[in-house]
């Protein structure tokens, strides 16, 4: 694989950059493999490049029925953050920030990791109790965390409207710091910046490049037909272009989870919902934080090309399409307007939206299933995107190991049975069961 470098960028602009490599190839499914990774999105794509560099399996496929970052990785806000309050949640989504500052070297590609971190802001008394005690429990957990008053938001974000007589005024906020404000932890030690935002292509892009690069099949426009499984073992899969022998198998398709699970007489404790995201035009650097409305669901930041980027709610109902409606964008953007009021005068460039697997208790699912060499990762709700390093890398340990890792243990799909539930704070479809 050729390197990039300044040197090799000087290089190629002799040719008229006619020369780079591809960054990765179109194979020919081959008819058999060690493991076959279902989906060729950020965790599909991760878990191929750990299990390649952790594990040396490198006779592996990913196989994508559409192109590789069609789906939700390319379809997201980019925020990246580990600010939870249960322990599982948290130090999973650490050992994730842990990854995101050296991906880029990781991955010889630049994934645009820009740790500028988020503020959660609070509404009431009662909200700013809740987030003081979220804030301890990252402290516990070695996450940063930053309890901030009225006017020290006012000082970061004066964009927002802090006027009296408002519905929903702002009494302070939840930080998750980023570089410029990383502190020192009560050992003397420097506590690493987290919250922030990373290109997603970019990332979908690197984790691509480099596991072609160790042998892995990146095998495009290939759909899932149907599974050959006996005695409770599987030994294949067969698809459009098709039909494969494979010893272990790893489900990684998001809001496709339970057609694929169906193709294999599973139901799983989750729902297909529709998430919406859009950015305005571009304007001046004004907001170098991600932001989230605390009396409703939006949230914000501003890209690199100076586009608002904003999210906020579930359609409400079960959806395979990627686009929303009308009444939930309105909702959305309505929310942003009663946050910081100056969007209001921005025209929306674009929007779009991306399938997502809802769980019950809005945290995921990676685990082995009953089904001898067949594994699932799913049930990422709002949060697929900043677990993607973590998901991968717990995720090839499960399937190279043939057991969980003590990261994801809290994380199986027997918990709805068992009712060793993980709800942050009614984030799952059944936003009640807490």
């Amino acid at each position: 694989m050729q390197k990039y470098s300044i040197f090799n960028l000087v290089k190629n602009a002799f040719s008229g950059h006619q020369n780079w490599d591809l960054a990765w190839k179109d194979p020919t499914p081959k008819k058999e493999y060690d493991v076959v990774i279902i989906g060729g999105g950020g965790h599909g794509l991760a878990t191929a490049y750990y299990l390649a560099k952790e594990h040396n399996i490198t006779n592996v496929a990913i196989i994508e029925k559409g192109w590789i970052g069609g789906g939700n990785v390319g379809r997201n806000t980019t925020i990246i953050r580990s600010n939870y309050m249960h322990d599982d949640n948290a130090l999973f989504s650490e050992f994730g920030m842990d990854l995101w500052r050296k991906m880029s070297q990781d991955l010889n590609y630049n994934v645009m990791f820009s740790p500028r971190g988020i503020i959660n802001l609070a509404h009431s008394d009662a909200q700013m109790n809740v987030y003081a005690r979220r804030g301890n429990s990252m402290r516990l957990n070695g996450i940063d965390a930053v309890l901030l008053n009225r006017e020290q938001v006012k000082e970061i974000i004066p964009m927002a409207d802090f006027s009296e007589n408002v519905r929903f005024p702002i009494f302070g906020g939840l930080m998750q710091p980023s570089a410029g404000t990383a502190r020192h932890d009560a050992v003397g030690g420097l506590m690493q910046p987290s919250a922030g935002t990373a290109r997603h292509d970019a990332v979908a892009w690197g984790y691509a490049r480099q596991a072609d690069s160790m042998g892995v099949d990146i095998i495009q426009n290939c759909e899932v037909t149907g599974f050959d499984v006996s005695g409770g073992k599987i030994n294949g899969v067969r698809t459009s272009r098709g039909d494969i022998k494979v010893k272990k198998i790893g489900l990684c398709v998001a809001g496709s989870t339970n057609v694929l699970a169906e193709k294999l007489n599973m139901t799983l404790p989750i729902e297909t919902h529709l998430l919406q995201a859009c950015v305005s035009e571009p304007v001046k650097p004004i907001l170098d934080r991600v932001v989230t409305f605390g009396a409703g669901h939006f949230y914000i930041s501003q890209s690199d090309k100076g586009e608002m980027v904003m999210g906020g709610d579930l359609d409400g109902y079960n959806s395979y399409a990627q686009r929303g409606n009308l009444p939930t964008l309105q909702h959305v953007l309505t929310e942003g307007i009663a946050m910081m009021p100056f969007l209001s005068k921005l025209k929306m460039l674009r929007t779009w939206g991306g399938i997502m697997d809802m769980s019950m208790d809005g945290s995921p699912i990676i685990d082995k299933t009953h089904i001898e060499g067949l594994y699932l990762n799913c049930g990422w709700c709002y949060g697929g995107f900043k677990a993607t390093p973590a998901s991968g890398w717990t995720f090839a340990h499960t399937i190279a190991q043939d057991r969980v890792h003590k990261l994801n243990a809290g994380y199986s799909l027997n918990r709805f049975s068992t009712g060793h539930l993980l709800d942050e704070k009614g984030l799952g479809t059944k936003t009640w069961i807490s």
